[in-house]
């Protein structure tokens, strides 16, 4: 008989902790404090950077890496010369609410403010919205002292819609009254491992809205544009448009090229004189794809038997 009802209590807590995980998937423990950050860092790297001579750090697709990610954050925190990050896109695997509850909870571990680029995985499975509650627009600027700063949208993998590209035409006429403007999107403008006229690849699969985009900038004085999506690093210029592919913060390698595919953020130098690019470089272990995802659910786990214990 005993045996019986402890039975009847397990099971009863198993289903309790399965109501309970479900509930927290469509609600986890996003705080308010975690919603319109674009705003918030804005405001805290320009409270940051005090003169025209600063450095901040780039990187993309960490898609919820944890060992590769939790490293790059530990190396920025501990360099002080880092004044804030801007992170090109794909921060989570997808937008499952535990998955951006765990990108929050090691963004809160990064010392310095960061600013995002919205990445296709980051609005799978319906997550503009849950994008927009957390970091606010889909695409802004922000001017910085000597440099203006631009964001585009371009998740889609498609284009750059045309409401967006008028708004793009009127931010690079504002970047002129600035000695530098850097641009950054998602999803290459063409894939740098083929032949500019050979695409699409991984890529902007709109070839004119592409050559049109392309053609725009390269009217205008761009200092650098980055990207990424493409999980490796490539850098080149199309036409007189340079550009950085920096996909290495922690998702999947996609190739063994030792000159391409590596984990590594990018630390750009912004002062009077000139803009200067560091590769930093970390070691890229073949695992951490089981990696990321042993830790995401690891944490789901987690959360679910703490949730379930808290109410139980």
């Amino acid at each position: 008989m005993l045996n019986l009802n402890k039975q009847k209590i397990f099971i009863l807590f198993i289903f309790l902790i399965g109501i309970i995980s479900i509930f927290k998937i469509s609600y986890p423990f996003i705080k308010d404090s975690d919603e319109n950050l674009i705003f918030q860092n804005t405001n805290l790297v320009k409270n940051n950077v005090t003169s025209d001579d600063y450095t901040f750090v780039v990187l993309g697709d960490n898609k919820n890496s944890i060992s590769t990610f939790n490293k790059i954050i530990q190396q920025i925190n501990n360099d002080n010369s880092v004044k804030f990050v801007i992170n090109t896109g794909d921060m989570v695997f997808d937008s499952n609410p535990i998955k951006y509850d765990f990108f929050l909870k090691q963004l809160k571990n990064l010392n310095k403010p960061m600013l995002p680029v919205f990445g296709n995985h980051d609005v799978a499975d319906g997550g503009v919205g849950r994008y927009i509650d957390i970091f606010g627009p889909l695409y802004y600027s922000f001017n910085l002292k000597n440099s203006y700063f631009i964001m585009l949208n371009n998740s889609n993998e498609e284009e750059l819609d045309p409401w967006q590209m008028n708004w793009l035409k009127d931010e690079l006429e504002k970047s002129k009254n600035y000695k530098y403007t850097f641009v950054f999107m998602h999803v290459p403008i063409y894939d740098p491992r083929k032949d500019i006229n050979n695409q699409p690849g991984h890529s902007l699969k709109n070839l004119s809205n592409a050559e049109e985009l392309l053609n725009l900038l390269n009217n205008y004085d761009i200092t650098q544009i980055f990207f990424g999506h493409i999980h490796g690093y490539y850098i080149g210029k199309w036409k007189n448009v340079p550009y950085t592919v920096t996909g290495g913060a922690g998702a999947e390698l996609v190739g063994k090229n030792p000159d391409h595919d590596f984990y590594h953020y990018i630390k750009v130098h912004v002062n009077d004189n000139n803009v200067s690019y560091e590769l930093v470089k970390l070691d890229s272990p073949d695992f951490n794809f089981i990696d990321r995802v042993f830790a995401v659910y690891t944490y789901t786990l987690t959360l679910s038997l703490i949730s379930g214990l808290y109410y139980f």
